[in-house]
């Protein structure tokens, strides 16, 4: 953990920190957050945004070992992460939805809220799969980031909303879409080759 901090990228950490945020996507989901929050009358964003950090953390600790049984390389589970990747930004750039999601439940902080709208699919691909690109000590970061990044949005969806407005929200989900899916070639391109050969 030394060397970690002795050879600390800031440059490193922010690449993993745009991936993870990028598919968390916590500001294209405002408009399902209010939606959530006048069905259920009220969310919790502290209870919501540790349940997402323990299952982001748990995964990224214990998800390799659980592709060892599975004789999975992480090398092929970060290019089929690249495919869900790939269509989760052609959602948030074509505004189609791929996605079933049959997700529903009285406790509106926890389901869906912290799973499967913050910790996700695709947030538990894009973890999985920047260990083929980045160090343990970075990703642990970008997760810490996101969250802090997640409550403070949680805790100020009303506000956000005023501001920015439903063009507002429509121009990031398309800007971060179109981010997503860069990300999602530069993931397929550079872990397919390490398949191939």
């Amino acid at each position: 953990m030394i060397g970690f901090f002795e050879t600390f990228s800031w440059i490193e950490l922010f690449k993993a920190t745009m991936v993870l945020f990028a598919v968390v996507d916590i500001f294209g989901s405002i408009p399902i957050i209010l939606k959530l929050k006048q069905e259920a009358g009220d969310i919790h964003p502290l209870r919501a945004s540790l349940v997402a950090l323990f299952l982001m953390v748990a995964f990224l600790i214990v998800g390799e070992n659980l592709l060892k049984i599975f004789g999975v390389e992480v090398e092929a589970f970060a290019v089929a992460g690249a495919f869900i990747l790939f269509f989760m930004s052609l959602e948030m750039i074509l505004g189609v939805k791929l996605f079933r999601d049959e997700s529903s439940g009285k406790m509106a902080s926890v389901v869906p809220l912290a799973f499967p709208i913050i910790a996700g699919a695709g947030s538990m691909t894009a973890i999985i799969s920047l260990r083929a690109e980045f160090q343990v000590g970075y990703i642990i970061l970008a997760i810490l980031i996101n969250i802090i990044i997640v409550y403070i949005v949680l805790s100020s969806t009303k506000f956000i909303e005023r501001i920015l407005g439903d063009g507002g929200i429509a121009i990031l989900k398309k800007v971060f879409g179109i981010i997503l899916l860069a990300i999602a070639v530069k993931l397929f391109s550079s872990n397919i080759q390490l398949l191939i050969s």
